[in-house]
């Protein structure tokens, strides 16, 4: 295993190496000059990295495609519409169910990776992390306004594996806005829903850009937006009389700048010194995590729609872009710092979840990453063939007073922990670091194959091999098969390995094999040897593209997933001090064996001239945990989305869409105590159709607007079963995009 020390020289070794590169740009600029006026610069190859972007488990959302189908807030609400993705709450306990984030292929929205512009956000890894998985998180897809958007790329399956730990399900890339002449642009969005007991959206934001000479360029950006809170009684009708109300969605309020500055150090040289600042505050809805009946602490913040919790995100990052004679390459270095600030939560019985207290603590937690990517054609066997070589490093600390706070009951003694919690050491750190290779070689002429292989070496859990091959046969000028192997894994977080993180619960939260002595609870503590989640990914499939327009895919995918992580029902110790009855001691544990599979496709074609179609589906035919059964998310059976465009007039789009969901099954075994919950109720199938206009005014003014869920299907969340969030009915929303 990698030491701590070791990893530590190792990160070192790679940012030197990465500093002194950009240290050599100047000798590499005159290089390329040189070469540029012999004209021997800009050898174009296809990498392996764009050979696998087009593969069936990738999916691309346009500008285009944000203006026909805005957002009212957050990026996940047209990413859920790609084929393989839904969204979910962040474990199959339904808990903080309506925190919905991106879920790929039924791995969990832990196994979903976000990058915006190529490097990873790691914000919500500084959220606690529940017995069930849960974290009270909206995700990493909310740090970037719609507005300032090119493109997302959404990557699912073995094509996404090549990005490290946190891509066994999929990885999302967003890609903002790089203008190359003088621009200034604003927008503004509202959106109001037809029902009151619903929050309304407001949000304004602003983007300029151009040279500042013959070497430079710069781009700021802004953004607000404030979406309001359900009502406290949105969901009173979905429950019995005089049973406590779920909460329904909590608001936010975005507050976020960038600023870019460019550098052309010389042709085909790109230096990028960047700076971001992101705020995202809760309008807190009342949620208690387990649906109880609200203290009166949590009444009196929801009534006053106070802010309960707010996460800054801080970016610093210098990025090179460079082409070479023999090849380009990537390099960054990045800094990324998040401080998660919230109330105080009850940890055990007070209840479990739920504000306790007008204290807030933060939790801080740095995330460096550098990464090195280089790409030289090559010939190998006389075949031609791309070789991409690569280094990576990320480096994880999380500083937290907050959730250590938990004291151990009179007489419990947890080995290798300190009972008083003034005595446990806040900061907890692990370093990774990665090599890989991969090579996109044109076999024959209808045959492409993409090997690779990656190895990462942590301070942790020690080390992951994981190799991959992805490949294309072109059968005919319509049909192409495509296919793919890749294992994939994850780095077990923080919370889950930090032995001075005690989770204490009452008696109803102990495993039924082994409950309370005399109700007193039972803990759960990181465990420092936990091995990393690895998942080994499977597609397969066709893709027809004819003459006529006509274009779709079918792919079957099938994912093993191994060392799952999840909380122990087996105490380590039968208590963590028998002779008083202190309760049993519990903590996280690798489990054997779970698997994910299904089938997706997708068909579009125009009709006529006027009018296209785009329909995709998902149908998950297997998404358990083999040891009991259960899901691993909450997702439906099927997902089907469809859309019409009608390219009315030059400046006129008319977009009607729908999305079919079909039957969401809940767990019949409760993943905290391993017996039965109150409700298996499913969610039924349901239909959302929506209605949008895109007009341009002229080149520099766009105006849109339309009905989501047009025909009013609005659902509660009742807590029962797999009724564990909110769909919000019919609303309505205006645009406006202008640029100067």
């Amino acid at each position: 295993m990698l030491t701590s020390k070791s990893a530590l020289v190792s990160g070192t070794a790679l940012g030197l190496f990465l500093v002194a590169g950009f240290f050599s740009l100047p000798a590499l600029a005159q290089t390329a000059e040189e070469d540029s006026e012999e004209g021997n610069l800009g050898t174009i190859v296809l990498s392996a990295e764009e050979q696998i972007k087009q593969s069936l488990g990738s999916s691309n959302i346009t500008g285009d495609d944000l203006a026909r189908t805005p957002v009212s807030n957050d990026l996940s609400e047209i990413i859920r519409k790609m084929p393989g993705v839904n969204l979910t709450g962040t474990s199959a306990s339904g808990q903080r169910g309506n925190q919905r984030q991106i879920d790929i292929r039924g791995m969990g929205p832990e196994n979903t990776l976000i990058l915006i512009d190529g490097k990873p956000v790691l914000s919500r890894n500084s959220v606690r992390m529940g017995r069930s998985g849960e974290r009270d998180s909206r995700g990493d897809s909310n740090w970037v306004a719609p507005e300032l958007v090119e493109r997302i790329e959404v990557l699912r399956g073995p094509a996404a594996a090549r990005y490290g730990s946190g891509s066994a399900g999929g990885v999302v890339n967003i890609i903002t806005k790089r203008p190359d002449t003088q621009i200034t642009s604003i927008g503004l969005h509202y959106g109001w829903p037809q029902s009151g007991d619903e929050g309304s959206t407001g949000r304004v934001n602003f983007m300029t850009a151009g040279p500042l000479g013959e070497r430079l360029s710069f781009r700021l950006t802004g953004n607000y937006n404030k979406t309001e809170a359900d009502s406290l009684t949105i969901n009173e009708d979905a429950v019995a009389p005089g049973a406590a109300v779920p909460a329904g969605r909590e608001g936010v309020t975005n507050r976020d700048f960038g600023a870019l500055l460019t550098w052309h150090a010389a042709d085909g040289h790109d230096i990028d010194f960047e700076y971001s600042y992101g705020r995202q505050g809760n309008i807190f809805a009342g949620d208690t995590q387990n649906s109880i009946a609200p203290t009166t602490i949590v009444g009196d913040l929801a009534a006053s729609g106070a802010e309960t919790n707010r996460m800054t995100r801080s970016v610093f990052g210098v990025t090179h872009r460079g082409e070479y004679d023999f090849g380009k390459s990537f390099s960054y270095v990045q800094l990324e710092t998040t401080k998660n600030t919230r109330n105080l939560e009850a940890l055990a019985g007070g209840p479990e979840g739920s504000i306790n207290s007008d204290e807030k603590s933060t939790i801080t937690l740095d995330n460096f990453n550098a990464k090195t990517e280089w790409v030289i054609p090559v010939s190998i066997g006389g075949k031609e063939t791309s070789l991409t070589l690569g280094a990576e490093y990320r480096r994880e600390k999380k500083d937290d007073l907050a959730t250590l706070r938990q004291a151990t009951l009179p007489g419990v003694v947890i080995p290798g922990t300190p009972t008083d919690p003034a005595d446990r050491n806040p900061i907890s750190k692990q370093s990774m670091l990665s090599l890989y290779a991969e090579a996109n070689i044109y076999w024959t002429e209808s045959l492409t194959l993409t090997p690779g292989v990656r190895l990462d070496q942590a301070s942790t859990f020690g080390s992951n091999f994981s190799p991959s091959l992805n490949g294309t046969w072109v059968i005919n000028n319509e049909w192409t098969m495509k296919f793919g192997v890749a294992r994939a894994f994850k780095a077990p977080n923080l919370f889950q390995m930090d032995e001075d993180y005690v989770y204490y619960t009452m008696g109803i939260g102990c495993p039924i094999n082994y409950p309370a002595n005399g109700g007193v609870g039972c803990y759960v503590v990181g465990n420092p040897d936990l091995k990393a989640e690895t998942s080994v990914n499977k597609e397969i499939g066709f893709a027809y593209e004819g003459a006529n327009g006509l274009t779709g895919s079918f792919t079957y995918f099938h994912n093993d997933y191994k060392n799952r992580i999840a909380t122990g029902l087996t105490p380590i110790t039968n208590a963590a001090n028998p002779t008083t009855g202190a309760g049993h001691l519990l903590q996280w544990e690798n489990t054997p064996e779970a698997v994910v599979a299904g089938i997706e496709g997708n068909i579009a074609f125009p009709i006529g001239e006027q009018f296209d179609f785009n329909a995709n589906f998902t149908h998950m035919t297997e998404s358990k945990n083999k040891q009991n059964g259960q899901p691993l998310s909450l997702i439906p059976d099927y997902t089907i989305n469809a859309s019409v465009n009608w390219y009315a007039t030059e400046q006129l789009t008319v977009t009607t869409s729908a999305t079919h969901y079909g039957k969401i099954k809940a767990a019949t075994i409760t993943a905290t105590t391993g017996g039965t919950p109150n409700s298996t109720e499913p969610r039924e199938s349901y239909t959302i159709a929506n209605l949008g206009v895109v007009y341009d005014l002229n080149d520099t003014t766009r105006i849109s607007g339309g009905v989501t869920n047009l025909f009013d299907k609005q659902l509660f969340r009742s807590a029962a079963g797999a009724n564990t969030f909110n769909e919000p009915g019919r609303a309505f929303y205006v645009s406006l995009n202008k640029s100067f």
